[in-house]
């Protein structure tokens, strides 16, 4: 088997070679780069598994670079970590926003960065191998096997977290799940409370597949608790 491969960007020498040895250690293969540029350009002919981006960078940044590769056919589906010493939510949300799909703040264990990557890895395999071929509540149609999402005949844009949390709102339509338990499932690592996180791909969810993202009727919010998604069709998909 052949091993998955990683492009890490981070500009600080000692972390960069702190973060090769450790995951070449566990099997990966690890390509680092200095820079924003030299990744974006390397990654146009050479395609990853992971992408681990630092966000502050000289030149253009880790966000950027982000932007870049979920606006990119070949590259937007490929998951990516973001690198952060800065601890404030804008730079976690942001950075959840523009499609990264787990971030990390500096500093970090070295084990905790290795933890992540294989639970990043695990949930892709789970994703590309489902059980359920296609599901569908009303004008949404999930086709698990080329892991895309469509309302009506449009197909929507779904980073992979994006698409595992609908997909699972939707396997328990009717139920309400909590943000705790949404973390667990689709994030697979202790977020230390971060139920912020849930919130943000809920919101840009609904932008996607609700008629009116302020007023939803697919998804449900339950106060305090967590999101239901519905087990009624909402009038617009009759």
């Amino acid at each position: 088997m052949s091993k998955q491969v990683i492009f890490v960007v981070e500009d600080e020498m000692h972390i960069q070679q702190l973060i090769k040895y450790n995951l070449e250690a566990n099997g990966f293969k690890v390509n680092v780069f200095d820079n924003g540029e030299d990744l974006l350009a390397y990654s146009s002919e050479n395609i990853p598994d992971l992408f681990i981006l630092d966000i502050m960078l000289p030149g253009i940044d880790g966000l950027e670079v982000c932007r870049h590769l979920k606006q990119t056919p070949n590259t937007k589906t490929i998951p990516i970590i973001m690198l952060t010493a800065k601890s404030e939510e804008f730079d976690k949300v942001l950075g959840l926003e523009l499609g990264a799909d787990d971030y990390i703040t500096k500093p970090f264990s070295v084990r905790e960065l290795v933890a992540r990557v294989k639970a990043l890895f695990r949930r892709v395999n789970i994703t590309t191998e489902p059980k359920v071929e296609v599901l569908s509540h009303g004008e949404i149609t999930i086709d698990c096997n080329r892991r895309e999402v469509y309302k009506g005949n449009r197909l929507l844009e779904m980073p992979l977290k994006e698409f595992e949390l609908l997909k699972m709102l939707i396997l328990n339509k009717g139920k309400v799940l909590s943000r705790e338990h949404l973390l667990d499932k689709i994030w697979g690592f202790d977020y230390y409370g971060e139920t912020r996180t849930v919130d943000v791909h809920i919101r840009y969810l609904r932008q996607k597949i609700e008629d009116n993202d302020e007023n939803p009727t697919y998804i449900e919010t339950v106060r305090g608790i967590g999101y239901r998604f519905t087990d009624k069709i909402p009038d617009s998909a009759n």
